[in-house]
């Protein structure tokens, strides 16, 4: 499983945050470099975490949260050999958009 998230924050995770994992983790997640920069692994919650105030300063916010989310997954799904082209479709221009 891949899972992504938003965490208004608690204990040692100060501040609002996304976050992302898989489950069972597979080797080599921990040490997978997720964009932007700004994320990180953290190995005592077993996930990537993105400070919310990271995304909101980059040059652009949306293009930021969509590396974060579009990396941690392949790495998730790439590192256990998920089979992707039965799991994905491609994107379709409209698809998601509010009329």
């Amino acid at each position: 499983m891949s899972s992504v998230g938003f965490w208004p924050g608690s204990g040692k995770i100060a501040g609002p945050a996304f976050y992302s994992y898989t489950s069972p983790e597979p080797e080599g997640f921990k040490q997978y470099k997720a964009k932007p920069a700004k994320a990180w692994y953290d190995t005592e919650m077993s996930e990537f975490i993105l400070m919310y105030d990271d995304v909101r300063k980059a040059s652009s916010p949306r293009q930021a949260l969509l590396d974060f989310c579009r990396t941690t997954y392949e790495a998730g799904a790439s590192l256990a050999k998920w089979n992707r082209t039965a799991l994905e479709r491609s994107a379709v221009a409209g698809v998601g958009e509010v009329a």
